[in-house]
């Protein structure tokens, strides 16, 4: 995964919950390309659809609170989505996320300050988000080593099979 991704954004409330995130009527679904065609359909039925491939979430507080399904992450993988910058993230929803290799960085207040449709570059080893149209910066939070290596592998299932597959070269 690279480190630099630049994307448009969407531009999300508070307290958006795994169930606006992806709807429980479609938990049934196992196809990836129609899990990302439902996401965010308990915000607005149409995000998924106009989602700029790439694009990056932005939200306010507590984003994927809610249940604890992996449906949420992965929805918004499938959907497109590149990284969701917000001001929190319910615990869970962000270890799930962190694990299925979609980044989230907490950027206190920046939902409060962009627009649909402006472009952001972000750079998760720095920390940092730039507003393209602007070029108005924002300092972030940094993710912990451990979170950035599972991120650079694909997740953390990539990462633990790399892992397995050195241990048996070298032992």
């Amino acid at each position: 995964m690279n480190t630099e991704i630049t994307g448009r954004i969407i531009v999300l409330g508070n307290n958006i919950d795994t169930d606006q995130i992806y709807p429980g009527r479609f938990l049934a679904i196992t196809d990836p390309g129609e899990i990302g065609s439902h996401c965010l359909g308990g915000v607005d039925e149409s995000i998924a659809s106009s989602f700029p491939k790439g694009g990056i979430v932005v939200a306010g507080t507590n984003f994927g609170c809610g249940s604890s399904r992996e449906h949420a992450p992965i929805a918004l993988l499938n959907m497109g989505a590149s990284a969701v910058l917000a001001d929190s993230f319910a615990r869970i929803f962000f270890r799930n996320s962190i694990n299925l290799g979609l980044p989230l960085i907490i950027c206190k207040g920046i939902g409060k300050e962009v627009h649909d449709g402006q472009t952001l570059k972000l750079d998760i080893r720095k920390g940092v988000v730039t507003v393209e149209e602007t070029g108005k910066v924002y300092v972030c939070e940094q993710l912990g080593e451990h979170a950035l290596n599972i991120l650079e592998a694909g997740g953390i299932k990539p990462l633990m099979r790399a892992r397995f597959k050195k241990d048996e070269k070298d032992g």
